[in-house]
């Protein structure tokens, strides 16, 4: 099974996907990585830090412009991808297995999910 397989996606271009125990990875889709370009700078939040669903959580800028990235969930961040604030490029390379951006605690409830589409209807509404 692929991750693509597993995931729910944001209409804001975010992904998550469940670890267990309410702990979900958190990153941007192939489709937004595409469209951004060759990705220079991240700004991730701090371990800790805590979220509503939709509110900014991180900045990412590319050659091409500055985005902001939403959170797809209420959470609490539990830990945060060094390698890829150190090494932007892996985003481009690897959005899913290793350019994922932060892991957290889901502190809301299912019905925020309910709005989050899965990878195949995401690609069929982004295309």
């Amino acid at each position: 099974m692929t991750i693509t397989e597993s995931i729910l996606c944001s209409k804001t271009h975010e992904y998550i996907y469940e670890n267990g125990n309410k702990n979900y990875t958190v990153g941007l889709t192939d489709y937004a990585v595409e469209q951004l370009g060759d990705i220079v700078f991240l700004e991730l939040p701090e371990v800790g830090s805590s979220f509503n669903k939709g509110e900014l959580f991180a900045t990412v800028e590319s050659v091409k412009a500055a985005s902001e990235i939403y959170m797809p969930i209420s959470c609490t961040v539990t830990e945060i991808n060094e390698n890829v604030v150190n090494s932007p490029e892996i985003l481009n390379e690897s959005p899913y297995e290793n350019g994922w951006l932060v892991k957290v605690d889901f502190t809301g409830d299912n019905m925020e999910l309910s709005d989050l589409l899965d990878y195949k209807e995401y690609t069929e509404e982004v295309q």
